[in-house]
């Protein structure tokens, strides 16, 4: 891990400030353009979903091998089996839709308690461009949460991660919808027991993800027992969660990353079919465009940007995140009022300038008024993106705990 800290940063850099803009640009929403998606580029054929998807959610449409760019000689196939998976979901709309993603599971026999647990992997922000797909980044770039997921497959864990709704496969990517988010990742965990590759829906199942990604692990915990009581969750682990788009919106508006914020608008409005343009001038339209067909490493294409110079008013979207239907669509996007039915750790730094420390405290406090069982730990790592490595090393004895049966001991009663 610590020779791979350089690469860390960049990537995290660029991560979590998509993330942290996935969360302004959500409050953001209200400049989108919506309806008038820019024609995408070709797309590998695996990635074309069926005319007719099956009827189950997480059912399997098609696999094939993954290789690692950085592996040409595929060495990693002798110690693990990593395949790329088209799988079908259902959207927030309730529409059913093809999600992609990536499950690698050790060759390793499990050598812990029981089964082999199954992670459900929620990536950071990735950009929302096709290419920036993370089942594609792994063969065709670089991946920056291969660092992370290297100690869960180490301990013998398998991985399933999604690439999230209209990222790889047809139509926008819904940046920052919670729904669409946690059923991908939800999902994409039902697919990985369908594969043959030695799972089933008896094997446990954990919860992962920061930034982005924690918002898309807060989400699934929170609908994983309405939406997929099949699967045997022990617990939730997510960090730097933006679960109030609204308080993280005025902290990113033309700071280094605002350009990521223009992620969350695009992609809210796709969800939400709103018709953004009325709100945009020329420039802001062109930007929109410009956007949809950038990745996470396009992070200094519209750095420092204010939201006032794209608005066709000059305010910023800010002030427009209170009036209908901007603030009904912030809102619902809201993580820490549906109570998760097993234990979370919640780990944010105090010290992060993304996305604010409140919102990852409030979100837990929320869940801790169900009667969740929450552990909420507070770090000082430098900024958003130091925040990942606590975070990462918290994960692993709060999952061999959950996986050995042993029970969380609950801080709610000092937050």
């Amino acid at each position: 891990m610590a020779a791979a800290t350089p690469f860390r940063r960049t990537r995290m850099i660029a991560s979590v400030a998509l993330s942290l803009v996935s969360t302004v640009a959500l409050a953001a929403l209200t400049a989108t353009p919506a309806g008038a998606a820019v024609e995408e580029p070709p797309r590998p054929a695996f990635y074309e979903a069926p005319a007719t998807l099956p009827a189950a959610n997480g059912a399997v449409i098609r696999t094939e091998g993954v290789k690692y760019l950085l592996d040409p000689l595929d060495a990693s196939s002798l110690v693990r089996n990593a395949q790329r998976v088209l799988y079908k979901s259902t959207n927030r709309k309730g529409e059913a839709i093809a999600v992609s993603g990536t499950v690698i599971i050790p060759n390793a026999p499990y050598l812990g308690l029981g089964k082999r647990p199954v992670i459900g992997y929620a990536p950071g922000t990735q950009g929302m461009a096709d290419r920036c797909a993370p089942s594609r980044l792994f063969s065709e770039l670089f991946e920056y949460e291969g660092l992370f997921i290297e100690g869960l497959l180490q301990r013998g864990y398998a991985i399933a991660m999604p690439d999230y709704e209209g990222l790889g496969t047809q139509g926008v990517h819904t940046y920052m919808d919670r729904v669409s988010q946690g059923r991908a990742t939800l999902d994409v965990v039902r697919a990985a027991q369908r594969m043959g590759l030695g799972l089933d829906s008896t094997h446990p199942v954990g919860l992962m993800g920061y930034s982005q990604g924690g918002g898309g692990a807060a989400s699934a915990a929170e609908l994983a027992a309405s939406y997929a009581p099949d699967l045997r969750v022990k617990g939730a682990v997510v960090g730097a969660v933006p679960a109030d788009l609204g308080m993280v919106a005025t902290n990113l508006d033309g700071g280094l990353f605002s350009a990521f914020s223009f992620f969350a608008l695009r992609g809210l409005a796709e969800s939400y079919d709103v018709d953004l343009v009325p709100y945009l001038n020329a420039e802001g339209r062109a930007t929109m465009d410009a956007v949809e067909q950038d990745c996470v490493f396009d992070l200094f294409d519209n750095a420092f940007v204010r939201s006032e110079t794209l608005s066709a008013n000059g305010q910023p979207m800010s002030t427009l995140m209170a009036a209908e239907p901007f603030r009904s669509i912030i809102e619902a996007q809201r993580i820490g009022r549906t109570k998760p039915a097993f234990p979370v750790l919640v780990t944010h730094s105090l010290l992060d300038d993304t996305i604010p420390y409140a919102a990852g405290k409030n979100m837990a406090k929320g869940w801790c008024s169900k009667g969740a069982n929450v552990r909420f730990s507070s770090n000082v790592a430098p900024l958003h993106v130091g925040g990942m490595i606590p975070h990462a090393a918290e994960a692993m004895p709060f999952f061999e705990a959950r996986f050995a049966g042993l029970p969380q001991l609950s801080n709610c009663w000092v937050l």
